[in-house]
């Protein structure tokens, strides 16, 4: 066992579990990285989050995001149910404290997937284990606007007004622990599975 070599008080993150919250501007392309990781990685397991905007045509509820009505919403946070919420052009999002707490507890891996916001206020929030952020990018700002357009749900007004939040998530980054830029796929992959790995061999003080 690796805490046969670590003295008493030592060990490795990985013998805990690990919160990874990903987060990035709509369009750095989150869903389709972290479907391929989650594919990978049989030792994460995905934190699926309550919003209250429409299901899109290919999205499904429980596995995507458990899409609630407002008023179920409003319960949620009234009850305490939620671990962070926050509104995003006039739908609201919120992580399920049950799906994280209790997998945590359990000595699994969580993966989150989350507004800026939210990836912040999670950090806030005092869990019982280590929180690693990483913030996905695409390589340009005119990628960004490509991959959003190329949705073909957007109007000129929500495509403006996407950009805005856009323009003030990215000011964020320097509160993240890693970058990455998701180019072409397989490269944000590999580089989002290098993170993982290198958290859970880090070395920590229980």
């Amino acid at each position: 066992m690796v805490r046969d070599f670590l003295p008493e008080g030592w060990g490795v993150q990985g013998e805990r579990g690990i919160a990874f919250v990903v987060a990035g501007p709509s369009g750095a392309g989150k869903s389709s990285v972290i479907s391929e990781l989650l594919r990978r990685d049989r030792r994460l397991d995905f934190s699926v989050s309550a919003t209250t905007r429409p299901k899109r045509p290919d999205e499904v509820h429980g596995r995507d995001y458990y899409f609630v009505s407002q008023e179920e919403f409003d319960q949620l946070v009234s009850s305490g149910e939620l671990l962070e919420w926050t509104e995003y052009q006039g739908h609201r999002y919120g992580t399920p404290r049950r799906e994280v707490v209790n997998r945590l507890a359990q000595g699994k891996d969580v993966l989150l997937n989350v507004e800026v916001q939210g990836a912040l206020a999670i950090a806030r929030a005092g869990l019982p284990c280590p929180v690693v952020l990483v913030f996905l990018v695409p390589p340009s700002w005119e990628e960004l606007v490509a991959r959003i357009r190329a949705r073909g749900t957007e109007s000129d007004e929500a495509l403006r007004e996407r950009l805005l939040i856009a323009r003030e998530e990215v000011r964020h980054i320097p509160e993240f622990h890693y970058l990455v830029v998701n180019d072409r796929l397989e490269n944000a992959v590999r580089e989002l599975e290098a993170i993982v790995m290198a958290e859970r061999r880090r070395i920590t003080r229980w």
